[in-house]
């Protein structure tokens, strides 16, 4: 039912937020306190007039969905879209929302109760319902979007160290492109070429390389600093003959630490320039990111 209903869907070009942006809005928080929706798709009703569409036959007999099915193609955007619009004037304030998840963060515990106040009155009035057996209240510490937070640092979760390093090398289109989604951020151009079906696919020396490369480089990752606006930045740039990266660091008075590291696949055009436009743009696209 599904599938034949997302082939006759036009998509919805509605983003869902990066998991970076958001983290990047926790500098100066020290408490933390994370909502889940409980089967959040559902608690959205789909129009009457529309209800047809999901329609679906058993033994039993013929059922239409009374609210938003997982599975469908604009789900995410959709639900993400309603959510935001209910919290749009607290949002980058003191709420963070990714589909069913909602961070609410503050500086102080006595603002933090406040916050919370506020929001769980907002989910009252919207009659949105949240799981209480996955919200966390009141902490100082704890896990969200895949990263553990503190007030000090961000660093990916532990179980999400094991399944990189115990991931098997690709024999297949799909399982570069399942690779390269695990890691995200970085990009690998040897291995780059292997996404797309059109290539035949050749898991040659420089794309092996490149795999172990990447792997080792995500696992010896140091843990990234909360962005603070009131501590001295700088931005480091570099080029090479695939790509251009960055890294975005911050002073505490100790050291120079990370905040966030950007990196960019050139295109055929720009991999031929020398040297210096290559830094040039390296530079302008660290500043558009930042």
């Amino acid at each position: 039912m599904v599938d034949k209903l997302n082939a006759q869907t036009i998509r919805n070009a509605g983003p869902l937020p990066h998991i970076d942006d958001l983290l990047e809005r926790l500098g100066g928080a020290k408490f933390f306190s994370k909502l889940d929706l409980k089967l959040g798709y559902h608690q959205l009703e789909i129009r009457k007039e529309d209800r047809y569409k999901t329609a679906f036959k058993t033994r039993y007999g013929h059922f239409e969905w009374l609210v938003m099915p997982f599975g469908l193609t604009n789900a995410p955007a959709t639900f993400q879209a309603a959510i935001t619009t209910e919290f749009r004037h607290m949002l980058d304030r003191y709420v963070l929302i990714y589909l069913d998840d909602i961070l609410v963060y503050s500086q102080s515990l006595e603002e933090h109760v406040e916050h919370l106040r506020t929001v769980l009155e907002r989910l009252r009035q919207t009659k949105y319902k949240a799981n209480h057996d996955k919200c966390e209240f009141e902490r100082q510490e704890l896990e969200y979007l895949g990263h553990y937070v503190t007030p000090q640092d961000i660093h990916p979760l532990t179980d999400k160290i094991e399944a990189l390093r115990v991931w098997p090398e690709p024999t297949n289109t799909t399982g570069v492109l399942s690779f390269m989604g695990l890691a995200g951020y970085r990009i690998a151009a040897p291995m780059t070429r292997l996404q797309s079906a059109k290539v035949p696919f050749v898991f040659d020396d420089d794309a092996r390389r490149s795999f172990q490369t990447l792997k080792m480089a995500m696992l010896m990752a140091p843990v990234l600093s909360i962005y603070d606006p009131t501590l001295p930045m700088r931005v480091t740039t570099d080029a090479s003959g695939y790509g251009i990266g960055a890294v975005l660091e911050q002073h505490d008075r100790d050291d120079w630490h990370p905040v966030e590291y950007f990196s960019h696949k050139v295109s055929p055009i720009n991999s031929l320039d020398d040297a210096r436009k290559k830094e040039l743009l390296a530079f302008v696209m660290a500043l558009k990111r930042w």
